[in-house]
Formats: structure tokens, C-alpha cells, sequence
């Protein structure tokens, strides 16, 4: 790879030879452009399970089976846009789901 001595601008592959893209210079031999890179560092991806960590927040709502006082919260457009999104919810205890539309 080679740069202008002008601007520092790489040179380009013009018609007969390689020539600046900001200025006037060109090159008066055929230059090859050539790059590579080696990766040697592979890195495992790590996987959650859903059920290891539960990242709703939690809100004091009953839940209507078990009647325990907290469950997960999180919301979701179901309906179209100009529609209230639907409120979801999950017992902690025995993870019982529940939706309330507004």
C-alpha cells in the first residue's frame, strides 16, 4: 500500500497506473495493494438460560393463583400503534402469567 507524498492520501488504481484521489500526483510504476490480518484469539460465547436470571423488574402485584404479593413486570405492543401496550406479569413464585390491557 502505498500513500501520496503530497496529501498522505492512499493511492487508487487509475486507467494506466495509481494516482492520488485528492491531488494531481500519480505514480509512475504499478503498485500492488494488498492486506490481510490473522486472528488467533477465539472467545466462547456464553449462554444464559432464561430461567438462570430474570431481568423484569418486580412490582407488588397479586398474583391471582397463589395470591403471593410480588410478580416480574414488563410491557408489549400487541395491538396496533395507536393502541395502549399490553402490561405482562409473572408471579415469583409460581411463575404464573397474567396480561391487564388499558
Amino acid at each position: 500500500m502505498e500513500f501520496c507524498p503530497k496529501c498522505g492520501a492512499v493511492l487508487i488504481e487509475k486507467r494506466k497506473n495509481y494516482g492520488c484521489p485528492r491531488c494531481t500526483y500519480s505514480a509512475k510504476g504499478k503498485t500492488k495493494i494488498c492486506t490481510s490480518e490473522k486472528i488467533n484469539e477465539k472467545r466462547e460465547v456464553a449462554v444464559i438460560s432464561d430461567k438462570a436470571v430474570e431481568v423484569n423488574p418486580i412490582v407488588e402485584k397479586p398474583c391471582k393463583k397463589c395470591k403471593n404479593r410480588h410478580a416480574y413486570f414488563w410491557t408489549m405492543q400487541t395491538r396496533s400503534s395507536d393502541e395502549a401496550e399490553t402490561k405482562f406479569f409473572k408471579c415469583t413464585k409460581c411463575e404464573f402469567m397474567w396480561r391487564e390491557y388499558r
